[in-house]
């Protein structure tokens, strides 16, 4: 998981505020990750008992599109990836001004 938050930083181009913070849960539980970024932040959480992982990465500043998808398939051996993308336009709307 840290080399998967080192990869997202170095690949978008993202500013690290500070480390990272993880917490592994206990058993055979899952890790929290979240990462404090200038643009925002980046989560992760992971569910072994149901295979899985949800990864959030928000930025604040308009990126590149990343290969979310074939990234994640190829590290991590996933069968399926759904990324949701959400634009959002940090423009101020001239009418409002």
């Amino acid at each position: 998981m840290r080399a998967l938050f080192a990869d997202l930083v170095e690949g978008m181009r993202l500013q690290l505020v500070s480390e990272p913070v993880w917490h592994q849960f206990p058993g055979p539980g899952g890790i929290t990750g979240l990462a404090l970024l200038s643009e925002s932040h980046i989560a992760c959480h992971t569910f072994p008992e149901f295979g899985s992982m949800c990864l959030n990465v928000f930025c604040c500043v308009p990126r590149e599109r990343w290969q979310f998808e074939q990234y994640l398939a190829e590290y991590f051996g996933a069968t399926r990836v759904t990324v949701r993308r959400i634009e959002r336009p940090y423009v101020a709307d001239a009418q409002s001004a």
